[in-house]
Order: structure tokens, then sequence, then C-alpha cells
């Protein structure tokens, strides 16, 4: 009973801090490894979780039909919906400084004379009261990307770090290595000061973690089968990021140490190369507050492409009717040869249903080279489904 309770207390939070924030302020996804995964083409028509928003304008670049970005949180979607107001506005130097650097001197100048326009109603509503408390270059956290409830843990993070001046000048000396020799020295340097015993305790909070958008089953999904649970794969994972991985072009981890990218390290959304290229595709992109399945059943089509990040963790594991409706309307909803991508804590996955398992063919090695290859490493595995 006493455990019953206290799983419910832990959800009853989760649901709190998530049905009433932003969460991501940024995509914690690798799109390149996502892009060589999914081909897409002219024809493609993407469906996909919303998350922030950089990936579905990553995806753009490769000019799909349409990108129908889906998110139960109107924030997440009213965060994107800003993004691509920049390009509509035509101001790259702007959308650095807000996205790029995280902060602006006049954000609500900006917001109310070149942008706000742009926007739904929805998302208006939104950033009428948010875009100076985000964006202000003068808060007490000076970044975008300390905001929200990932980017709070990011800048507690970071505080941490801050106290320890020896540890956050060792960190950026990692972060400014030139070789993967001279990262694994400086990562050996600090590996024990960044998993100590603080942040030890602090990953076993559930507040922690809902903060981190990892739901309690999901944390539960990793303690049962990785031996030495989440504290030995964040361990495990950061190792691995930081010895095997170039950290030159690892924007991920840089912005989250730092709260800002920087020109020659950030996410092809925010490259001026791209930016006139991004001004035509941004438009292929529409927002959906809703969920998956709401989605399909309001707009049923034949899909090309789905990216469903992780959230299926959750359905399995709290709802399993809702995760096999979920797969009655993709597959519905899909041609021969639409690619359905996903990730999960658990390194295996095993709560497709059996119709699934007979329509769809899983990718392996192509995925599994992959997901060697993501610079984020904070995911079990990537399945890549192709429907026969």
């Amino acid at each position: 009973m006493l455990q019953l309770a206290t799983n419910k207390a832990k959800d009853w939070m989760f649901g709190k801090i998530h049905g009433n924030n932003l969460i991501y302020n940024t995509c914690w996804e690798d799109p390149e490894c996502d892009r060589r995964l999914l081909e897409l083409n002219p024809e493609s028509e993407v469906v996909m979780i919303t998350s922030a928003g950089c990936n579905a304008l990553d995806y753009s670049l490769d000019d799909p039909t349409a990108i129908h970005c889906v998110d139960v949180n109107y924030r997440q979607n009213a965060l994107l919906e800003l993004k691509k107001a920049f390009y509509q506005a035509g101001t790259y130097k702007t959308l650095f400084r807000f996205f790029g650097e995280g902060s602006h001197e006049t954000p609500e100048y900006c917001y109310q004379n070149y942008l706000r326009d742009y926007l739904p109603t929805y998302a208006q509503r939104f950033w009428d009261k948010k875009i100076e408390p985000y964006f202000g270059a003068y808060r007490f956290r000076p970044s975008f990307y300390f905001y929200g409830t990932a980017g709070t843990f990011a800048w507690l993070f970071g505080c941490y770090m801050r106290l320890r001046r020896s540890l956050y000048d060792n960190v950026q000396q990692l972060l400014h290595a030139p070789t993967l020799e001279i990262q694994a020295y400086w990562y050996n340097i600090v590996e024990q000061k960044i998993i100590g015993n603080f942040i030890q305790w602090a990953m076993k909070q559930p507040v922690t973690l809902s903060l981190l958008g990892i739901p309690r089953t999901q944390s539960k999904l990793v303690e049962t089968e990785y031996m030495g649970g989440v504290i030995q794969f964040i361990q495990d994972s950061l190792r691995y990021i930081f010895t095997q991985l170039p950290i030159q072009d690892n924007y991920f981890w840089q912005l989250y140490i730092n709260g800002r990218y920087t020109e020659d390290c950030c996410p092809n959304y925010l490259k001026k190369a791209n930016f006139e290229r991004l001004q035509e595709t941004h438009t292929k992109i529409q927002t959906h507050t809703t969920t998956i399945s709401n989605f399909l059943k309001q707009n049923p089509k034949a899909y090309s492409h789905y990216v469903l990040l992780d959230h299926q963790d959750w359905l399995a594991a709290n709802d399993t009717k809702a995760l096999k409706e979920e797969w009655r309307l993709i597959l519905k909803n899909s041609r021969p040869g639409t690619k359905i991508l996903l990730r999960s804590g658990a390194s295996e996955i095993n709560f497709f249903p059996d119709f699934v398992q007979e329509k769809v063919n899983f990718e392996h090695t192509q995925t599994a080279t992959e997901h060697l290859k993501d610079r984020v490493g904070t995911y079990g595995s990537v399945y890549c489904g192709i429907v026969r």
C-alpha cells in the first residue's frame, strides 16, 4: 500500500510539472542520425512529436511535402511557432541572438514589432507573458536554455559546477579539446566530480527526474534492466560520449553546460548558410496540439514517416490500450515502406503488440550503427521500423 501511494505521488508530481510548463527548450535527439535513417525526400509526409521543434526544422532541409508536429503540450508547439516566425520576419541575426545565444537586450520590442503577428493566437497568448522572462538579457538565469523544466535542471547543474571552480575550468577544457585523446584525458579528470555524491543523490529524487522529463515508469525500466541503475547508465553514457565521439560538433552538451551555442557548433536551423533555405521550407511544418492517435483520427492519410521519440515507454507501462490504439492508427495511416522511428530508455523494446511484429520489419544493422554515432547518448535503444 505504501509503495502504491508513493508511486501515485510520483506520477502526480510528474503530471503537474509536465502539464503546466514548457518542458523541452531544445531537442535531445540527434537529427543527423535521424535523417540518415529516415531518408526523407520531396514525396515524404512526416508525423512527429514536436518536442522543441529543432529537429522538425532540420528535417525540413530535406524538402519533404509536409511535417506535422504533434504535441499534447501547447507550449512546445508555441516554441516551434516562435522559431518559424523568425524565418517569416527575415531576421537571421536576431534569430541567433534569441536561440543561439539564448538572450536579447530588447526581446519584448523584437517580439511585438517583428514576430508576434506571425504567430497563431494560442502562441501569442503564451509568448505575450513569457518572451521577456525567458529571453531578457539581464535575468538571474542568463539564458533561455536555463528555463523550462529541463532547462532548470541544466541551470542547477551549472551552478553546482561553478561553485567548484576547478571542476568548471576542467570541463571547459574538455569541451574545447581538439582530439579524442585530449577529451579522454580531461574526462578522466572530471568524471568522478561530475557524478559525485550530490548528483547521485539528486538523480534519485522524483522531482529531478520529472524536471528532466523522465517519468517514474521509464526510470524504473532503466533501473530494472541496467546493472547499476540510472546512475550507472548515465555514467556509462557520458563516458562513451566524451571519450569516443568528437566534442567539437556536439552542440547538445556544449549547450547544456554553457547555455548557448556558437555559430560553429549549433543545430542546422541556426546556421546562417541554411537561413534562406529555411525561409522556404519552414512553411511545410504545421503544429497540432493533440495526441498522435487523435491527430490520425482527424487527419487520415497514408503518411510516409513517423517520429515517436520515447513516449511509447510511458504508454507501455501506463496505458497499453492507448499504445495498441496508436499502433493500429499508425498502420492504418501508413503505406508500404513507411518508416517509424522511436527511442526507448530500455536497451531492447519488448512491448510491441503482436500485430505490429506481423506488419513491421525492424531494421537493426544501420540503426545500431547510427545509435553509436548519436551525440546525445541518453537513450538505451533506437528502433526504425519499415511497414511491409
